[in-house]
């Protein structure tokens, strides 16, 4: 099949949800448009002496806030069309979940499988300096993040080569997210956008007029589960929806996949996997390919991989309640079509793959504050904890196990302050949408989530005069 095209298929869900507004074409037409793609084309020396050609993009999809925020992808399968895509759906996302970044996104056509680490550095320090030239790097202008084949590592040389180009920029650190702890990174990062995909979940499985609808009982418990794709997002969302009672029926990979109708155990699998390079031929469970892994029945099927992966050839087989788009794109808009014509409740990645960038914001916020957050409230935390300990002992007669005690008197940690403000942004996303999509009468959950983010970008070029 050729291939269809992220970005027109992003521009087909904007106009199913903007016919539902009101705003003049002129207005909608400037929020769907992409603002600014920069194409670079730079050598690097290998490691032989030979010179590679890269080719590298950078979308900034909405400046409508600044700075713009998106990740950096690197696959040979990267290209302008797609960055566009991606960079749209950043906008929306964010929109969405209330932060106040425009979306932009990065591509680097390379298979970092292929390179040494020293090359992967050349080939990142080398793209950063060419976004530097053009303005598209910086903690007020576009700040980027990790994605497909990327990760703090690149985070890491990306925010050097900002700091040595840039040594009088004060909050130089800003100019980049998911960067290492050490390098003025925050504690959750790593498994934000898998935990907040665990929570949009959760809260569709507390939501009693959708469980009436889906036939189900309340809470993840029980629920049987497909998750494709084992990278960052499928893995953290696997290990808490595992940690929450779910079964993992199916595990795929790039390889192929696996199945077990009693569940799999996620950290075995993990083992083996280490032990031996790949999830197939994990003892008691069933081989079968990755499109396979996608019919396999369940309550709820998590793509967690790349965009395009349910598709028209393959949506009358899916066999799952929930489809939850934990990756990008990964439903095509033939695919939603079909899927929702057979009562399959999807949760859009607009609002569940919005977990990364909502912890990113508060990476930003710190680095811009220059301060974490438990600095500012952990002693005045410890010294109330304490009182009131004491008080409560002195109250019963009884000393509080030195476990309890220790939770009251050292309150939360940096990661607890995150994970927190991370699961209460989900939750307050996800209701916001269900209340738009009862209050219009929309048909499904994408429609009522696009709807939404377009209404916010929407709101800010009204008040800001551009569009009286």
């Amino acid at each position: 099949m050729p291939r269809p095209e992220f970005f027109e298929d992003v521009k087909i869900q904007f106009k199913q949800a903007a016919c539902h507004t009101s705003h003049r074409s002129g207005l909608l037409d400037q929020i769907e448009a992409c603002n600014a793609v920069y194409r670079i084309r730079f050598p690097v020396e290998l490691d032989n002496g030979s010179i590679l050609v890269v080719e590298a993009y950078r979308a900034e999809h909405s400046h409508h806030r600044m700075p713009t925020k998106g990740g950096i992808r690197y696959s040979l399968d990267v290209d302008e069309d797609e960055v566009m895509a991606l960079a749209a759906l950043m906008t929306f996302k964010c929109a969405l979940v209330g932060i106040p970044f425009g979306g932009a996104k990065g591509g680097v056509r390379v298979a970092p499988s292929q390179h040494s680490v020293r090359e992967l550095e050349r080939i990142t320090r080398r793209y950063a300096f060419e976004l530097m030239k053009k303005n598209f790097l910086g903690p007020a202008t576009d700040v980027p993040a990790p994605d497909y084949g990327t990760g703090e590592r690149e985070m890491g040389w990306i925010f050097d080569t900002y700091k040595a180009l840039r040594p009088d920029d004060l909050n130089a650190a800003a100019c980049v997210t998911a960067k290492p702890i050490a390098l003025g990174g925050i504690p959750g990062r790593t498994e934000a956008t898998g935990l907040g995909v665990y929570f949009g979940i959760r809260e569709l499985f507390d939501d009693a007029l959708m469980l009436e609808r889906l036939g189900c009982s309340p809470g993840i418990a029980g629920k049987r589960f497909v998750i494709q794709g084992l990278g960052n997002v499928g893995l953290h969302a696997a290990r808490a929806i595992a940690a929450g009672g779910g079964i993992l029926v199916g595990l795929a990979e790039i390889e192929g996949a696996l199945a077990h109708p009693d569940g799999l155990d996620l950290e075995r699998v993990l083992q083996h996997r280490r032990d031996t390079g790949r999830i197939l031929d994990f003892p008691g469970a069933h081989n079968l390919t990755t499109a396979a892994a996608l019919e396999l029945e369940c309550d709820v099927l998590v793509p967690a991989a790349l965009q395009h992966q349910i598709r028209a050839d393959n949506a009358a087989q899916i066999r799952a309640k929930v489809v939850a788009e934990a990756a990008n794109g990964p439903v095509t808009s033939a695919a939603d079509a079909i899927l929702k014509s057979r009562n399959i409740v999807i949760l859009p990645d607009v609002f569940l793959n919005a977990g990364g960038v909502t912890v990113s914001y508060f990476e930003w916020l710190k680095n811009i504050e220059h301060v974490s957050f438990e600095r500012l409230i952990t002693r005045w935390e410890q010294t109330v904890g304490e009182r009131f300990a004491n008080a409560l002992e002195k109250l019963t007669g009884n000393a509080l196990p030195v476990d309890e005690r220790r939770t009251l008197v050292l309150g939360p940690s940096e990661r607890d302050i995150v994970r927190t403000a991370l699961e209460n942004t989900m939750i307050i996303a996800y209701r916001a949408i269900r209340e738009l999509q009862t209050a219009r009468g929309l048909e499904d959950l994408r429609t009522a989530a696009w709807l939404l983010a377009i209404e916010r970008v929407a709101e800010v070029y009204e008040r800001s005069g551009v569009f009286p």
